[in-house]
């Protein structure tokens, strides 16, 4: 039992990191009734399709936030706070996710990369800076190779897409993770599973927690949900990057937190350390610096935010 429930915690919180459903449902769901920290907006991208994102702060730069698997554009409510003085900065709900709408997509990385497209071309925006934490920095780097014209800086935190697998790995991951597994995750293990994406998680994003299980007591969204996360890392799984970042020619930034407990995944790839995975992936773009970030774990622009900003500056600043 000991062996299950760790394996349980492992599973669900590393593909956190790799790191709700039925069309147009007309019951709101427990996302909806969600606090957010800024004003938010809604962006009609096709018939199905409508995104929730926030806008704040004006400057040279437009930073766009891409969240990763199981999150939401709260996870860069930290970052925004601060960017925002100096920056235009939007963040967005991928689809399926927080207040953006839900459907029956194939939540492929293709997938992802095209409604950051349509996004993007709908507000009209200019010379992106393209900002994926986990998820979506594997998101943000196939965006990178379908529309690099687009795209003016990336900026990598913690990306899933770094760290290889291979088809028998791949395999085990099919049959583990499924939404039966994620459904019969404890309140205590669901607990357990954000903790292990912080070095130490700090008060102020308890709230990540609270939602978590807020929606978790909404049987018909946490269904959605556990049914999508599973779908969500066969896409990661299914549509590597690693060989293609060769030809992601933008200026990069790339930060790792030291302490991150999700990359290498723990149970696959034991002898790997996280600063193997980021020097090995960082080493592929041609033109990309690593900053490995001490006392922070795989959420590393929240721990350590201090230090992602002050990079972010100076790389902006330098291109």
């Amino acid at each position: 039992m000991n062996r299950l429930i760790t394996l349980r915690g492992v599973c669900v919180g590393i593909c956190i990191l790799l790191l709700t459903f039925s069309a147009h449902s007309t019951k709101l769901s427990t996302m909806h009734t969600w606090s957010y920290p800024y004003p938010t907006h809604k962006v009609i991208l096709s018939d199905s399709l409508t995104i929730n994102y926030i806008d704040e702060g004006e400057g040279s730069h437009t930073l766009l936030f891409i969240h990763g698997l199981g999150s939401n554009l709260k996870a860069w409510q930290k970052n925004i706070d601060k960017l925002r003085d100096r920056y235009r900065c939007i963040a967005l709900d991928l689809p399926n996710y927080g207040q953006s709408s839900t459907g029956q997509f194939s939540f492929s990385m293709s997938f992802f990369a095209e409604t950051i497209h349509l996004f993007i071309q709908k507000l009209k925006l200019q010379e992106v800076v393209l900002v994926g934490h986990s998820m979506g920095g594997q998101s943000a780097m196939h965006f990178a190779l379908q529309y690099p014209s687009s795209l003016s800086h990336l900026v990598l935190l913690a990306p899933a897409g770094f760290e290889t697998f291979t088809p028998q790995q791949i395999h085990w991951f099919e049959q583990v993770y499924t939404a039966t597994f994620v459904q019969s995750t404890t309140e205590n293990q669901i607990i357990k599973n954000f903790q292990l994406n912080f070095y130490d998680m700090p008060e102020d994003a308890q709230f990540m927690i609270s939602d978590r299980l807020e929606l978790r007591a909404d049987r018909d969204a946490y269904d959605q949900y556990c049914s999508m996360i599973p779908k969500c890392v066969l896409g990661m799984l299914k549509a590597p990057v690693f060989d293609q970042l060769k030809e992601i020619n933008v200026p990069s930034l790339v930060f790792f937190g030291e302490e991150d407990r999700l990359i290498p995944n723990p149970l696959l790839n034991a002898k790997l350390t996280t600063t193997d995975v980021a020097q090995k992936g960082t080493a592929q773009l041609p033109n990309a610096e690593l900053v490995m970030v001490p006392k922070a774990g795989h959420f590393v622009q929240w721990e350590g935010a201090n230090a992602v900003h002050a990079a972010i500056h100076s790389f902006l600043e330098k291109y």
